[in-house]
């Protein structure tokens, strides 16, 4: 302050204009909004709170567990002009706690009005952060919780942390009730950080969020849980091996990639990316220009659901089928990354605004990573008669986001390669889940699980995404293709047995296209344009290519089976509707059997050159085993969408060789 008196008056007041010409104010700069697909600004958040409290009368224990853009029509989107006027509105869901009652509605941010407001019965949506400290309150407070510790030998209930389950699959008389309830586990620190490692097993407080009480409580048999030092930093783990020697990552001439508001572009890639507070990233207007026009493959692409099934069959176990997307909002977990950790130093980080669940909007840095690799060879043939070497090196584009889900980690990203492929990749890492054990010898030969290290258990489980891909091969009209290779009989055509063809189906009707992967056939699904050809006479299109998957293990009939639907086949294919996002359903805590894809495909319609949705569920089977303790190392799947017959030659054969 000091400082600023010696200035001279006229520096002052030319500061104090420009400041205020610029706009600059104590909140960060708000964005250009020029698109109908650009992310609501802290603004406009608070424009639509304030419009909801306004019009509505809310109590004190009113929260919001979603508020992010109302997307527009999707042809208003297609059809947008620069500069053209748009809509451009708030969605917001609104839950009432001491009334159980959840709400959803729209705000129209130009009028400041509201654009609906509807009641949706019977459903409870995601858990939100206040939930997590309410819960950890009741059941510290408890007397029976209190005893249970005392019990083991605990006595300052300080060093106990409290997770907050969403509950899983209910018991009769829950489901009849209809509260809201989340079921805590309980954790021993001590003085030590990582404490997943020292679960109190058989405790489990099933407490009832509306009435802020525990409605049942389980105390079972006391279990020694370990006395190690399970944290796994620097500090913790003493004398370390020699680092390896610095790897550095430059781009002297710049990046190419380009970012103008929310559109990225690259090597003929452009597309709109969004943070949503469910579904994480999100991609828009996928196209790919072919040096003649930009030709669109997606309209939207995301992560739709994903659920992890826990396979013991113990009571305080069999519960545990997370919902990781719809019953915490994933998007809300997103993890603030760092340059040279998870995403390479020649990367960018972007920040994502969001609203808390009192609809205050907060800046979440950095949780976006931008960056271009280099992954080997793109393409190569070495002439030995003229000794030339015709290669070119393989650079992709990669946008991440990463999410903690309590004690798991995952990444999620999306590749953008130089030959019209579009990749995604799932990383998964953290801390595995573990069960506290009374004998390591007696559970080392287990079959729900593997023992891990001493007193810990890892058990048997399994975590299965599913995507939803609103393709739109060269336009909306597209047809869907499964492709099997089939080998032929020796006979007086194939005398030496040696010949293999490939059979195309047509996936005409909703039903008949929820189809399963077929090593066998080495099965791949096509969406193809139903009225583009290429040069050559066929259909352009684009392919799902599978990689290492999994088959859902829990039993036909289960609850977990009934609940998650989605993940016991590996492809549903639907014809386009707005509603309809997410596979496990709108509202997976607490849910009802059958919802999302079964309930989209009831009226089997029609996929024949119509607006089509692929949705593929993707996942891995997880035996734990020693060396995914105390943390694990990233174990990777995901798929690729490529072109067939998109383009007529290798797209990338007109790259330049890479500068030296």
């Amino acid at each position: 302050m000091r400082r600023l008196l010696l200035l001279p008056i006229f520096i002052i007041i030319f500061i104090s204009i420009s400041l205020l010409l610029m706009g600059v104010t104590s909140a960060r700069q708000q964005p250009n909004i020029n698109h109908p697909l650009t992310p609501l600004t802290e603004r406009e958040i608070k424009t639509a709170v304030a419009v909801i409290k306004k019009e509505k009368k809310l109590t004190d224990m009113a929260v919001f567990p979603i508020i992010t853009l109302q997307e527009p029509d999707k042809s208003e989107v297609l059809n947008f002009k620069p500069n053209s006027p748009f809509q451009r509105q708030a969605f917001a869901v609104i839950y009432e706690r001491g009334q159980n009652k959840t709400y959803e509605t729209s705000v129209d941010l130009k009028s400041k009005t509201l654009s609906s407001w509807e009641e949706i019965p019977n459903v409870q949506p995601a858990i939100v952060y206040s939930e997590y400290e309410l819960a950890d309150k009741i059941v510290k407070s408890d007397p029976r919780w209190q005893a249970a510790m005392r019990k083991r030998g605990i006595k300052d209930f300080n060093q106990v942390a409290i997770s907050c389950w969403a509950p899983g699959i209910l018991s009769d008389s829950e489901e009849k009730v209809g509260n809201r309830i989340c079921r805590a586990l309980s954790y021993y620190a001590g003085k030590n950080w990582n404490f997943y490692g020292r679960p109190i097993e058989g405790v489990v407080a099933n407490v009832n969020l509306n009435t802020a009480k525990i409605d049942s409580f389980v105390d079972g048999e006391i279990i020694p849980f370990s006395q190690e030092n399970l944290d796994y930093d620097v500090k913790s783990l003493g004398k370390l091996r020699p680092a390896p020697k610095a790897l550095k990552i430059q781009q002297p001439n710049g990046k190419t990639f380009q970012i103008k508001g929310n559109e990225i572009s690259w090597q003929g890639w452009k597309f709109r990316y969004l943070m949503h507070p469910r579904d994480g990233l999100v991609l828009y207007l996928v196209r790919y220009n072919d040096g003649k026009k930009e030709r669109p493959i997606l309209y939207r692409a995301s992560l739709s659901e994903m659920v992890v099934p826990y396979g013991h069959p113990e009571p305080t176990w069999s519960f545990r089928n997370a919902f990781d997307v719809g019953e915490y909002n994933l998007g809300l977990l997103a993890s603030t990354m760092e340059l040279g950790k998870e995403i390479p130093e020649n990367g960018i980080l972007l920040d994502s605004v969001f609203a808390d669940d009192k609809g205050k909007p907060y800046v979440m840095p950095k949780v976006i990573g931008i960056y271009e690799r280099d992954n080997g060879i793109l393409w190569k043939h070495y002439e030995y008669r003229t000794k030339r070497n015709h290669v070119r090196r393989n650079r992709e584009l990669v946008i991440t986001v990463t999410a903690a889900v309590d004690n798991y980690d995952y990444g999620i990203s999306w590749i953008f390669h130089q030959d019209g492929t579009l990749e995604v990749q799932n990383d998964l890492t953290g801390i595995v889940l573990v069960q506290g054990t009374v004998d390591e010898k007696h559970n080392s030969d287990n079959l729900f699980g593997r023992l891990m290290a001493k007193n810990i258990f890892g058990v048997n489980h399994q975590h299965l995404f599913n995507f939803r891909l609103d393709m739109d091969v060269d336009g909306g009209a597209n047809d869907v293709m499964e492709m099997n290779v089939k080998a032929l009989p020796m006979d007086d055509k194939n005398p030496l047995g040696n010949a293999f063809i490939v059979e195309d189906t047509p996936l005409q009707k909703e039903t008949t296209a929820v189809r399963d992967m077929d090593m066998k056939s080495s099965r791949e699904w096509m969406v193809m344009s139903a009225n583009q050809k290429n040069a050559l006479g066929a259909a352009t299109g684009y392919m799902l290519m599978p990689e290492a998957n999994a088959v859902f293990l829990p039993a036909e009939g289960a609850k977990i089976s009934d609940r998650a639907t989605f993940a016991t086949h590996h492809i549903w294919v639907t014809k386009y509707k707005p509603n309809e996002l997410h596979a496990g359903g709108e509202y997976p805590n607490q849910t009802k059997p059958g919802k999302g894809l079964p309930e989209y495909i009831s009226d089997d319609e029609s996929l024949m050159g119509e607006d089509i949705v692929l949705w593929y569920t993707l996942g891995v089977t997880h035996v734990p085993r020693p060396e995914d303790w105390p943390v694990m190392p990233s174990h990777r799947v995901g798929f690729k969408l490529v072109p067939r017959g998109f383009f007529v030659r290798n797209p990338a054969i007109n790259l330049p060789e890479a500068p030296r």
